[in-house]
């Protein structure tokens, strides 16, 4: 029963859950396209790995304090987090981009090679995946998202 009396951890996953369902309305009014394989993806608006960070420093420092050691930690670890989703998973996603346009303009070479026509469909369109990373303004959305939804999780569970 611990686990379930830890805010700071059920606003963390909360607010993965929360960010993740965001994506598939956020995605539809830009695309006019529903999209459900949102809810398991990576990068996108909200970032949910800010959302997790940021939501678990906000708990942290509504049960700690702001002067805590348990505070400066997650904090620390939410700067990392969030500062890796915007550097090394961003430019992992553009490389894939690039490959993918690779890959692509290699399949129409060899589009008429008769070995070519006798694979299967999904051999010859085989993608590296691009969205890995986020934008920085995904990644404040998602920390935004974390803190008001912990805020809001505090709020009605501690009345």
């Amino acid at each position: 029963m611990g686990l379930l009396s830890n805010f700071p951890l059920f606003a963390s996953i909360a607010a993965i859950f929360f960010a993740q369902f965001l994506k598939v309305p956020i995605q539809f009014i830009a695309t006019r396209r529903l999209d459900w394989s949102l809810l398991t993806s990576t990068g996108g608006m909200p970032s949910s790995h800010s959302a997790a960070v940021t939501a678990l420093s906000t708990g942290v420092a509504l049960e700690t304090g702001l002067n805590s050691v348990f505070f400066a930690i997650s904090t620390v670890f939410a700067i990392i987090t969030m500062f890796d989703a915007t550097g090394v998973r961003r430019q992992a996603g553009e490389q894939a981009i690039v490959l993918n346009k690779l890959v692509d303009d290699f399949n129409k070479l060899v589009e008429d090679a008769k070995i070519w026509k006798q694979k299967p469909e999904e051999t010859k369109r085989k993608k590296l995946k691009e969205l890995l990373g986020h934008k920085p303004i995904e990644v404040f959305f998602g920390g935004l998202t974390g803190i008001v939804l912990t805020l809001l999780l505090h709020f009605i569970i501690s009345k």
